[in-house]
């Protein structure tokens, strides 16, 4: 059985240590964060989004305890001094956002582990996977993996599947949830907006989304333009594609298009509805995008096409299907 530990037990890393700790498929068998084993343990057992863990889950001195299994709690700064080699670790998930580019991420292989798994964009010299789109690409030999983010995730399926038709630009626009790096009352930030309060406003920042999809996209470079909206809900995001595509179209071919690949090629990874959702109705939905058919807008060659997703259980589902494919 594949041997896990977690690195960073912020959101991504609290929620996956939740849905891997029952697995049969892998073993957790250690985390590593710098806050306290008894905060780490509180915030593990009852969390605001998805609401109290569903078992036990208690911490002794270097442990956490939950369902009956022990998993050992380390409070380590530097990648390299954790003890991989002695515990036999086959991948870490990096997730604290700290070391997404290779010499930052290889401190982990240095520490014995074999495979490194971001939950993040990487640097360039890290190869980016998207699951569902280039995951083939990926070889024995590579150690380190970015499986992009959650708003790549979405936004590759739907840009590949239109460009069969051919686009000639698309602005993309990400209305997220606030998230840790923002702040929730005014203080300073380096990205202005990011440092106004949270759940006061409706904040435009800076991504790097557009970045993401021409390294995966490469055809589609210089044609893409991207922003994030931050609105004051917790959890929750809806994509906003407005397109030009090469032909006109009209919106029963768009919805047609996007039901199809639901049902076939891109199953569990993209799915369609006409039900009238709102955001809420997104949480725990395990795919990388829903394709809202009741949005969809046709003017000529003049797309407007949204998709919901959860930012942080259907991002973390493609982590532990990436892990399926690491064996």
């Amino acid at each position: 059985m594949m041997r896990i530990a977690i690195n960073g037990m912020g959101r991504i890393g609290r929620l996956l240590f939740r849905r891997l700790i029952d697995s049969n498929e892998v073993e957790l068998v250690a985390v590593n964060d710098i806050m306290d084993a008894d905060n780490l343990a509180y915030l593990l057992k009852y969390d605001s989004i998805y609401g109290t863990f569903a078992g036990n889950i208690t911490h002794k001195p270097g442990a956490l305890v939950a369902n009956g299994k022990e998993v050992k709690a380390l409070q380590q700064q530097h990648p390299y001094l954790l003890p991989w080699k002695d515990l036999q670790v086959d991948v870490v998930l990096e997730c604290s956002g700290q070391f997404s580019n290779r010499a930052a991420a290889e401190q982990h292989i240095k520490a014995g582990a074999r495979r490194v798994l971001l939950s993040t964009t990487g640097s360039n010299d890290i190869p980016l996977l998207v699951y569902g789109f280039n995951q083939h690409a990926l070889t024995k030999e590579e150690t380190i993996i970015s499986p992009g983010g959650c708003m790549t995730n979405c936004s590759t399926h739907i840009l590949y599947i239109l460009n069969a038709i051919g686009i000639k630009s698309v602005q993309c626009n990400i209305l997220h949830s606030y998230t840790s790096r923002q702040e929730l009352v005014d203080a300073p930030h380096k990205q202005f907006r990011r440092g106004r309060a949270a759940a006061e406003a409706i904040i435009p920042v800076e991504i790097d989304l557009q970045q993401s999809l021409e390294r995966l996209l490469p055809t589609m470079k210089d044609k893409i333009a991207s922003v994030s909206t931050r609105v004051p809900v917790a959890n929750g995001a809806l994509a906003d594609f407005t397109i030009q595509l090469q032909h006109e179209t009209t919106r029963e071919e768009i919805n047609k298009l996007f039901s199809t690949a639901a049902k076939n090629d891109y199953k569990g990874i993209i799915e369609y509805t006409e039900d009238p959702l709102v955001s809420l109705d997104i949480k725990g939905n395990t795919h990388s995008c829903v394709i809202d058919g009741t949005l969809t807008s046709v003017i000529g060659n003049h797309v407007k096409l949204i998709a919901w997703f959860d930012n942080e259980y259907g991002f973390t589902t493609r982590m532990i299907d990436w892990l399926g494919l690491m064996k």
